[in-house]
Order: structure tokens, then sequence, then C-alpha cells
């Protein structure tokens, strides 16, 4: 086994990847895409799109490059963006990078953003690629920054956002309506005072008849238990409908060290499910292991969405994750267990909670501190990572789902997610585990 390689989480063959793309389900197969740099774990290659495809969540190919720089408008990256499918086809939308030579701040100047269309009727080979927004046809307000189209289908009409920054730096997202999917026309801009220079990665969606809207907003301030990474990812709750431009309250998706840019799709069973960056900006000060490997990052494993009873959003790994774990085995109360490698771990809590990993990564939650901890005594073992909070009432259950090299740690039926790799000395760890009720422990099925 190549050290480090995870089972459950798809990661480029080499490379640098980073935002999921294209997310669908098409013609009996799920699409992922992602933001792909070959060659380069530190991401110095322009951007193409890799691709994995299959029948299952859990069981899909890798199919190589499927986008890379081919015409002017896209001359410097193959940018983020979606897919949706529409009379059998499935049309991707995507942003075209150009970086032009010369003095230029490439916010005001200098940068084109182009938003391009391709179209494939197998999910695998593709037509022309279509020009069809360019900087001029963006307000008058932006910047240079716009980027990012997620595009869906209401009600017969062709919607699209935009991530953007204005020429005074604030945040926003632009939405275009279009009768064609080719034709677009600007409609109005989202945003919320005081909240980021940028808002990258728009994706909005609805459930239950209510709309929220996802951003990756950079420039936020950061504080003890919140805003704790390079740039965030999070949900506004929306008052109304998109149009009405009434974002309510912003919480965050993931408060671990690894996620960005997620994007969601509509899997079969109208089910919303969500797939996110499980990596950082290389401004972040911490890094990854398998950099040295020649490969870095990967994505998380593929969420449900539902909502609770306090109208919060809680994430869920997908249930096709159950078939790849056996029979629960219980894991008795400050029992020190040698644990092989990927493994599935749940309990209810029962006031004060701990969790180690080899004595190297503590997971805690103290009841009067109402904060939850993830900590890293060891810096080989987080690869630089330190300490990571969030603020909870009660923690009343929680769920790790642990990789080769990945965890993630989900508190209160999903409400509360920590993401983070980590880089275990070899393919099992020392899980300690104290302050839990009908504790349960299930292994990997698969064995290479």
């Amino acid at each position: 086994m190549e050290k480090f390689r995870q089972k459950l989480h798809i990661e480029p063959p080499e490379g640098w990847l980073n935002d999921p793309n294209g997310l669908s389900f098409f013609k009996d197969e799920y699409h992922v895409f992602f933001q792909y740099s070959p060659g380069s774990p530190e991401g110095r290659t322009p951007r193409c799109w890799g691709h994995c495809k299959g029948r299952e969540l859990f069981s899909m190919s890798y199919e190589g490059i499927a986008v890379s720089p081919e015409i002017p408008e896209e001359r410097n990256g193959v940018y983020s963006g979606s897919a949706v499918e529409n009379g059998g086809i499935l049309h991707i939308f995507y942003t075209g990078n150009v970086k032009e030579k010369g003095d230029f701040n490439y916010v005001t100047n200098g940068r084109g953003a182009n938003v391009i269309r391709i179209s494939t009727a197998d999910g695998v080979h593709f037509g022309e690629k279509q020009v069809l927004l360019r900087n001029p046809d963006y307000p008058d307000f932006c910047s240079c920054h716009v980027r990012d189209p997620k595009v869906w289908i209401e009600n017969g009409v062709w919607k699209m956002v935009l991530g953007a920054r204005t020429a005074d730096d604030h945040g926003c997202v632009l939405v275009y309506t279009s009768g064609d999917g080719e034709n677009w026309s600007y409609v109005t801009c989202v945003s919320k005072p005081d909240f980021g220079y940028m808002w990258e990665c728009p994706d909005y969606f609805s459930i239950g008849g209510k709309g929220y809207l996802s951003v990756s907003p950079q420039g936020l301030p950061h504080f003890d238990t919140k805003f704790q990474n390079v740039f965030q990812s999070g949900y506004f709750t929306l008052s109304g409908t998109l149009e009405d431009n009434a974002p309510e309250e912003f919480y965050e998706w993931d408060m671990g060290f690894d996620f960005y840019a997620p994007q969601t799709f509509e899997a079969p069973g109208g089910r919303r499910v969500l797939i996110g960056w499980m990596g950082m900006d290389n401004q972040a000060d911490y890094g990854n292991a398998t950099t040295a490997l020649g490969w870095q990052h990967c994505l998380t494993l593929p969420r449900e969405i539902t909502v609770l009873e306090n109208g919060r959003l809680a994430q869920n790994p997908v249930a096709e994750l159950n078939g790849l774990f056996g029979e629960k085995k219980s894991l008795s109360d400050g029992e020190t267990s040698e644990v092989k490698l990927p493994f599935d771990f749940s309990t209810r809590a029962d006031g004060k909670f701990t969790a180690e990993l080899d004595g190297r990564l503590r997971l805690e939650y103290v009841p009067s501190e109402k904060i939850f901890r993830l900590v890293f005594a060891d810096e080989l073992y987080g690869c630089g990572r330190t300490e990571r909070k969030a603020v909870i009432g009660k923690l009343e259950d929680i769920r790790i789902i642990a990789d080769m090299s990945s965890l993630e740690i989900y508190l209160n039926g999903g409400e509360t997610v920590f993401g983070t790799r980590f880089y275990p000395d070899g393919e099992s760890v020392r899980l300690t585990v104290s302050g839990s009720v009908s504790a349960a422990l299930r292994n990997f099925l698969k064995e290479d």
C-alpha cells in the first residue's frame, strides 16, 4: 500500500487536487469532477478538471483529465464550475481564467473571467466550447474577480450564480437567468455588509421549500471559535427567494482544518448531497505529508444534507458508506484499542468526552466550557496543524470516520462537523475513548 493513500475519499493519482466541480448523477452514473494540477503537488501547473465516475459513490474510477485549457479565453486555467442535465445532455459551465502579461494588479485590471459551456451526451466526450460571458457582461461595480458558475433549472428557467468581488472589495453573488442556457441576463446581486472581500464557489439549493445560499467568503476576521481557517465556507439561510437579497444567519459547514469550496447536487431519491475540498489554500501555515510523495489533497466523503428541528442544516455521510463497514463491536469506556484503518466509531456522550489517537491527536468536549476541541499534540502527526474549536451547547452524540490519513467528525446528528488530515505512522492507530455511552466500532470490510 502506498503510504497515506485513502480508501474512502477521492484523491488525485498525482499532482494537486482542489475544488469539487460538476457534481451530477447522469445516465445512471455519478460524476465528480475536480480542480486538478497534474504533475505538481504544490498546484503550480495550469488548472484542469480531473474526472471520476461510477454507478456507486464509493466505487468510482478515475477517468483522467476531462477539461484542459485549449482556447484563448481559458489559457491560464480551467477554473471551477458545475453541471446540469437537460434533454439527455449534460451541460458543464466553468470559468476560463486569463492573466494578461504586464504591470497589472489582477484585481481591477489584467484578468479575464469567462463563463464557458461544454456539453456531453455520455459524460465522457465533450463538444465544442462556447464562451457565454466575459468581463463586460458583468455589472460595472465588479472587479475582475468573477467566477465559479453554479447553474440549475427552476420551473423551466435556467439560473446561474457567480461568486464575485466588487471594485471596492466586498464579496457578493451575481444572479443571472436564461431561457436556453446560452443567452444570459443579469438579475441582481446578493450580498451582506462587511462580510469579506470575495465570495467564491456559490451554490443555491432548497430543502423543504426553504432556500439556502452556500458561499466560501475570503477576508473574514478570525476568532477563537469561528472563522479559524485562512478562508471559510458556510451557508446563509434566506428569508425569501434568492432574488430577494435577504441572507440571514451564516453557519460554517465544517469547523476543521481542511474544508473549502463545497458543492451540492441532487442525488437519486431527491437527496441533497454535498462534497467539499478536504484541503486549504497554500496560505495556510500547515501542509500535507503526501506532498513529498507526489500528490496533495482529497475530497470529503459525500454528505447528505438534511434540516434539523432548529432550522440548521445537518451533514452526515451518505447511507452507502454503511455498507463498507462490518458489524458493530462494543468499545469499553476508557479502554485503549489498536484499530485498523479505516474505521467508523460512534457513541452517545454523557458529559465530558475525550478520544485520543496514538496519544498525538485529542478530541475533547468539556461541558463547563461548552466547547469541542480538536487538538494535535504532535507536529508531524498534524503536519503543522494545531487546534480547532467549536461552541456547542451539549454533546449528545459523536461519529468519527477515519480513513488512512483523514478524519471526519460529526457531532449531534451532524449539526457540527470537523474535517482534518492526519498522518499516522502505520495502517492502524491506538484509540482511547472516555465519557462515552454505548460506544461502537466498525472495521472496513474491503482489503487490498
